[in-house]
């Protein structure tokens, strides 16, 4: 059985195959395991939750807009019906996941002073001021996503029952907030590239 024939399979090769070059390299690399665990697990979540921020915003809601606008085409019913819940499930976990996450190589590495942004001592910490610019960026992105992108999109995609004023409504505050965190998103990158590559790259 091929495991590139399911997504299941394929997640499950490749965790394998990672698994499998961490312990071929861990002599080489000795103790470090539970920090680059951490790192590995907050940066695929982020990937996850990133790449369908983009995918949102480039491509899912510009090709909404033209559906509607082309009265002899299929419309955007399975886009909405079929493929934007799942995007959103896969959205509001990874958000999630990459929050706590972060939240656990901050404590595990003891750089909670990154929430003060570095001030905690008598001078600024240079890498917590960077790390804690990201980390809060990604605080605010994660509020957006669960308390103002996924209510108003069940509102939006039928899951729960509104009037058309109410889904108008949603629909504008769900695209406000998605923009907001790919804005977000680019300052918040630069600042946890650069916590670990010299400081704001």
């Amino acid at each position: 059985m091929n495991p590139l024939n399911t997504i299941k399979g394929t997640l499950i090769a490749g965790f394998v195959l990672a698994v499998v070059i961490a312990l071929v390299a861990q002599d080489a690399i000795s103790g470090v395991a539970a920090t680059a665990l951490i790192i590995w697990l907050h940066v695929i979540a982020g990937i996850i939750w990133i790449g369908l921020l983009y995918y949102f915003n480039f491509v899912q809601v510009p090709a909404l807009a033209e559906a509607a606008a082309d009265s002899g085409g299929p419309g955007g019913a399975g886009i909405s019906r079929y493929v934007a819940p799942r995007a959103l499930l896969w959205f509001r976990w990874a958000a999630l996941a990459t929050w706590v996450t972060g939240f656990a190589f901050l404590a595990h590495t003891q750089n909670m002073g990154a929430f003060a942004l570095g001030l905690l001592g008598e001078g600024v910490n240079s890498y917590q001021l960077t790390i804690g610019i990201g980390a809060w960026l990604g605080t605010i992105m994660l509020f957006n996503v669960w308390v103002l992108i996924w209510p108003n999109q069940k509102k939006v995609l039928g899951i729960v029952e509104a009037t058309a004023d109410e889904i108008a409504k949603a629909k504008r505050t769900a695209f406000l907030a998605s923009r907001t965190n790919t804005l977000l998103s680019i300052p918040m990158l630069m600042s946890m590239v650069g916590a670990g590559h010299g400081f704001f790259i």
